[in-house]
Parts: structure tokens; sequence; C-alpha cells
């Protein structure tokens, strides 16, 4: 059941911004790069918010652990976890942003 949930939240979270660029009026038009720029920045935010609750879980794992080392050792993982997803979101969006740059020939 968490897999089937877990799966439509992250559908839901990469459909949302395809839909809400096609729908949106003040935008006269959205060419592709733009459009995939905007939705590279909406997931990195996304991955950054996951992060955070992911350091959140860990203290309060840690806080809650009162000495077993097994909740120790989980609260570690998520701290371990969240740099993980942090060092990955700022490489990718470091990637994506020197690609733009190529593409648009201003490197």
């Amino acid at each position: 059941m968490k897999k089937i949930i877990s799966a439509l939240v992250l559908i839901t979270l990469l459909v949302l911004p395809v839909v809400g660029l096609a729908q949106a009026e003040d935008i006269p038009d959205v060419e592709l790069d733009e459009a995939l720029v905007n939705i590279t920045n909406f997931m990195f935010w996304v991955l950054m918010a996951v992060a955070v609750i992911f350091l959140i879980a860990a203290g309060i794992s840690f806080v809650t652990a009162q000495g077993d080392p097994e909740k120790v050792k989980k609260a570690r993982d998520y701290v371990l976890y969240a740099l993980i997803g942090v060092v990955v979101g700022v490489m990718a969006k470091g990637l994506t942003t020197f690609l733009e740059k190529i593409i648009k020939g201003e490197v």
C-alpha cells in the first residue's frame, strides 16, 4: 500500500508542473527548453523538501532513540540519505544549468 501511495505522489509531482504549464494563460508561448527548466527547478525544490523531512525524521529518531543502537543507526542512515539527496540534487541542478548555458551559447 505504501508503494502505491508513493508512486501516486511521485506521478502527481511529475505531472503537475506540466499540466500547470499547459494551462497557463499568462505564458504566451512556452518553449520546450523553458518548460524543462521549470520542471527541473520544481523537482529540485521537491528534492530539497524531502531532504529536510528526512533530516527532521533523523532528529526525532536521535531524540527518541534513548541509546538503542538500532534506532541510532536508523537515524544516522536518515542523515546519510538526506545528504546524498542534497548532493545529487545540487549536482543535477548544476548540470542542467551548465547544459542550458551551453545550448544558449553563453559559455
